[in-house]
């Protein structure tokens, strides 16, 4: 299966109140209704130097809103790298995010650099942690620590994690950094994608870290997805995310979204 990659437009600012754009999503590939719509999003890279950090933050806020008024949006996930290198830059983007009309999780990026305790204190759980909603699992890995180095999510933890949610619908599991080396940025973690291969209901696994990566790639029967970046100083030549949606009839769909141009790009459909 071949992935394109639509380029980037023109840019558009942050909705505010109900100064909505016009609808021009896809309709979903099932008539089912769906019982969860999550949106993914990674590389905010909130207080890198020389770029707009805040405008890119404000864009994506407005866009979730936007989202949860036109179609709803259960809750979203930030894949890694909140911040750019200085911890004590959580608080403020604590206070952005605030601004979001929907709950959110988020996993530590490499960018991140912050310690467990403050990690914990800020967010109120820890690097690695899950939640289940409804007959679905999600488990959020951290693939890195306070150095910043690339490592592969604790094997342990994620063995416990998947057994603990064996009777789940299907599990999808985010990790900032690819357990792959399909990628410049990607690292070898055989332990990691043997366990998800053989797990049966782990449905699907989702990726930030390598910024001009907006597509899927397959390792045995499980999809590996990317959403490319929605800050930072590289990476795809639009600012996007993912969708993720779950229908009652257990099937699902995940596509990137440019909100910038023609917006659909690399959708996939499995079934739980």
């Amino acid at each position: 299966m071949t992935f394109k990659r639509r380029t980037f437009l023109k840019s558009v600012p942050a909705l505010t109140g109900l100064g909505l754009m016009s609808d021009v999503y896809a309709e979903s590939p099932t008539t089912a209704k769906n019982i969860l719509r999550v949106i993914i999003a990674s590389d905010g890279h909130y207080g890198q130097p020389n770029t707009e950090f805040q405008e890119f933050h404000d864009d994506l806020i407005g866009w979730i809103n936007r989202e949860k008024l036109q179609k709803g949006v259960d809750f979203t996930i930030f894949n890694g790298d909140l911040v750019h290198d200085d911890p004590t830059l959580l608080y403020d983007l604590k206070t952005t995010l605030g601004k979001l009309q929907v709950p959110y999780y988020v996993t530590r990026g490499n960018h991140d650099k912050v310690a467990q305790d403050v990690w914990k204190s800020t967010w109120g759980y820890n690097t690695n942690h899950s939640f289940v909603k409804g007959r679905y699992a999600f488990i959020l890995g951290d693939t890195s620590n306070e150095k910043g180095e690339y490592l592969c999510t604790d094997p342990e933890w994620l063995k416990s994690e998947v057994a603990k949610h064996s009777d789940k619908k299907g599990i999808f599991v985010f990790l900032h950094i690819t357990p792959v080396k399909w990628t410049n940025h990607g690292i070898i973690c055989q332990e990691i994608t043997d366990l998800l291969e053989n797990t049966p209901n782990v449905k699907a696994i989702f990726h930030g870290h390598d910024h001009d990566q907006d597509g899927t790639k397959m390792l045995g029967k499980k999809p590996y997805f990317f959403d490319g970046h929605f800050g930072g100083s590289w990476g795809t030549s639009y600012k996007g995310y993912r969708v993720l949606e779950i229908f009652e009839d257990d099937t699902w769909t995940c596509y990137q979204y440019n909100p910038t141009a023609a917006p659909i790009l690399n959708s996939f459909s499995g079934k739980s």
